[in-house]
């Protein structure tokens, strides 16, 4: 999809219109967070943080590496 969007001064800052159908396929709604993170190709713009899911993957990594450990200290 390639859509051309609009930019529009709000206060001493820029801001991005985006079509209710970027809106409807990120599935997010107005006053919600998004995302805008570098990629290879651009920016990629998502409905989840990126920094979020790498560090529960993190999290899950341990705790399945470390499954007695954790189960002792939860004693």
């Amino acid at each position: 999809m390639n859509k051309p969007l609009k930019l529009i001064k709000i206060g001493n800052s820029t801001g991005v219109i985006l079509p209710k159908e970027v809106l409807a396929r990120l599935k997010v709604e107005q006053g919600e967070a998004v995302y805008l993170s570098e990629a290879p190709e651009g920016f990629r713009l998502t409905a989840h943080d990126p920094d979020f899911a790498e560090a529960m993957a993190a999290a899950e990594k341990i705790m399945r590496e470390d499954r007695d450990i954790l189960k002792v200290l939860a004693q």
